[in-house]
């Protein structure tokens, strides 16, 4: 039987502990949820792992673009387990609570990896536009110095913006109720929870996600369509089909993960429903991280030749 809210609230001003809305029910849909979801994390997990591997361990592969791309993939296994874990935990457990501090530290890392995917993705972008618009200087430009501060920079923009939604959201009390509309600790349903006047922090929560989410996404298009521009005017058929094969990976990523964070954190409050967040949430933190390595494996032939060497020399280690 489930923990209710009463059994983890003690005589103080504040809730400290909240509960997960179930999924359903009944014990089959949340068996079937499981399977699915656990299916769906070990294959993300897997392929990012792969990728990581195999561009840290092939020479061949020590490029910018690669370089961002094991960023890239890290960053996708560390915002899956933020949050996925505990899923899976609340879908089979009768137990589905999280302490107040286990949910602040949840909210900290979902953030930190979502907003340093925002940041990386741009990053991303801007190598494909100096690779494409700028090639003789391409190599001295993008240097391995740069494509760090770059890496370094979006992980600790995620870092400071994680920081202090957490604080300033956590530094407000809850009074009731204490069950969360929604599978983990995001920010909106969190902010749901909270006693009197929120509006100052959903004003913060938006403009954050304006800012980080808008404005690397602005980057991208304005990259792209310098791409798009210098791509129009190369005389050679095939220069054109290799330049616009080596970003459609980029793009596809782009589109999902934008995509599905635009319709959550810019939409207007009061379009918002709880079926269609948790929907949107599932594609953002499972469907997306399994389909990117599955998008660069297969639309890229150096990253399938690393992958196979990768996974051949296992074979005859293990062998």
């Amino acid at each position: 039987m489930n923990l209710s809210c009463s059994q983890w609230q003690d005589n103080s001003e504040s809730v400290k502990h909240f509960a997960f809305a179930k999924f359903s029910a009944a014990a089959e849909q949340c068996l079937l949820l499981f399977t699915l979801i656990l299916l769906m994390f070990l294959a993300s997990l897997t392929g990012n792992a792969l990728i990581a591997l195999a561009i840290c361990t092939n020479p061949t592969l020590h490029t910018p673009m690669y370089f961002f791309l094991a960023n890239l993939s890290l960053l996708e296994i560390g915002y899956t387990c933020s949050v996925i874990p505990k899923m899976l935990q609340s879908l089979m457990s009768e137990a589905q609570g999280i302490s107040r501090e286990g949910c602040a530290t949840q909210m900290f890392f979902f953030t930190l990896f979502a907003i340093s995917e925002c940041c990386l993705l741009a990053a991303m972008a801007f190598d494909r536009y100096m690779a494409i618009c700028s090639p003789l200087h391409y190599a001295t430009r993008m240097s391995r110095g740069l494509c760090a501060q770059l890496a370094v920079v979006s992980w600790a923009v995620g870092c400071v913006v994680g920081l202090g939604q957490t604080n300033y959201i956590f530094s407000l009390n809850f009074c009731g109720p204490c069950e969360i509309d929604h599978f983990f600790c995001d920010l909106p349903p969190i902010l749901a929870l909270a006693c009197g006047d929120t509006s100052r922090n959903e004003a913060a929560v938006f403009v954050v996600a304006v800012l980080c989410i808008s404005s690397p996404f602005l980057l991208i298009i304005a990259s792209y369509g310098r791409i798009l521009a210098a791509v129009l005017i190369m005389p050679s058929p095939e220069g054109r089909r290799k330049a616009l094969s080596t970003c459609s990976s980029h793009l596809l990523v782009v589109t999902l993960f934008y995509g599905s964070g635009s319709v959550t954190y810019l939409r207007p409050k009061a379009s918002h429903s709880p079926g269609t967040d948790k929907l949107l949430a599932l594609f953002y933190t499972v469907v997306t991280s399994m389909l990117n390595p599955i998008i660069y494996s297969l639309r890229n032939k150096e990253v399938k030749a690393a992958l196979w060497r990768t996974l051949w020399k296992k074979a005859l280690t293990r062998g």
